[in-house]
């Protein structure tokens, strides 16, 4: 008599037990992580509304004072007036926190788009059996990934710069091969896990990056989140949840990398 081979499972625990951790995940950043980032967020982003506010009053008086001179001076005199690029003005370089502000907008916008690819491959049957489960944890995180970016941009528009929309250039390359590779749930799990790793540890590097309290406190809300999606996608894959003891910085991205 044929021995029938049993079905490898698509992950390494239940059904069930990724739904707990799923609602258990998205519980804590609606309770705790989002209320969190939010003040603040709130707080950096009337920081920096008052500072660009300073900057156009200190800007109109200078201008003020440049036309006012002009109208004293003689009539075959010939002024030229030329203006800095200021903040909103599209030809400023976003530098201290802000920059970092867009590194971390660039990597989230990454993240929802693998995680948009996923989405999209399963649908279309190109990862072959994928519990329902699977999908929800990734449409929970994939929103969790677009609301992290939208926390980004909140800075860097009332700073008066346009919204970062784009994924990290330096990283598209790398994680296109690695996509094209994926067949499966596992294969999707551990492309996925790469790029929480990567975002949880340049948001631990950034921690200390930034100078403004409030900035620190967006990233220091935003990176336990990180790491709780990397637990549950190593449960996934069945290996240990929270494999160091401290949070590593191996991956993390600099501003030395960003290519905007």
């Amino acid at each position: 008599m044929k021995r029938r081979t049993r079905p490898q499972p698509t992950m390494a625990i239940s059904e069930a037990e990724l739904t707990s951790l799923t609602a258990e995940l998205d519980e804590l950043h609606h309770d705790v992580g989002m209320p969190a980032m939010q003040t603040a967020l709130s707080r950096w982003t009337e920081d920096l509304r008052t500072s660009r506010r300073g900057f156009l009053i200190g800007a109109g008086a200078v201008v003020g004072g440049a036309v006012l001179a002009a109208c004293g001076s003689s009539s075959s005199s010939s002024t030229t007036s030329s203006t800095a690029g200021g903040p909103g003005s599209g030809s400023a370089t976003l530098t201290g926190d802000l920059a970092v502000a867009a590194l971390a907008a660039s990597l989230e916008n990454l993240a929802v788009a693998a995680y948009g690819d996923v989405l999209t491959a399963a649908g279309a049957g190109k990862l072959g059996t994928v519990p329902p489960a699977v999908a929800t944890f990734v449409t929970t995180v994939k929103g969790q990934h677009a609301q992290h970016a939208q926390a980004w941009n909140s800075a860097i528009m009332a700073a008066g710069h346009p919204a970062v929309t784009g994924p990290d250039k330096a990283l598209v390359p790398t994680v296109d091969r690695a996509f094209a590779k994926v067949t499966d749930v596992t294969g999707a799990a551990k492309l996925a896990l790469s790029l929480e790793d990567i975002a949880a540890a340049t948001y631990q590097s950034a921690i200390s990056a930034v100078t403004a309290p409030s900035s620190v406190k967006v990233a220091a809300s935003i990176q336990p989140v990180e790491m709780q999606h990397a637990a549950i996608l190593n449960f996934v894959l069945g290996q240990y949840p929270v494999p160091n003891a401290f949070s590593p910085l191996t991956g993390a991205r600099t501003l030395a990398d960003y290519r905007g």
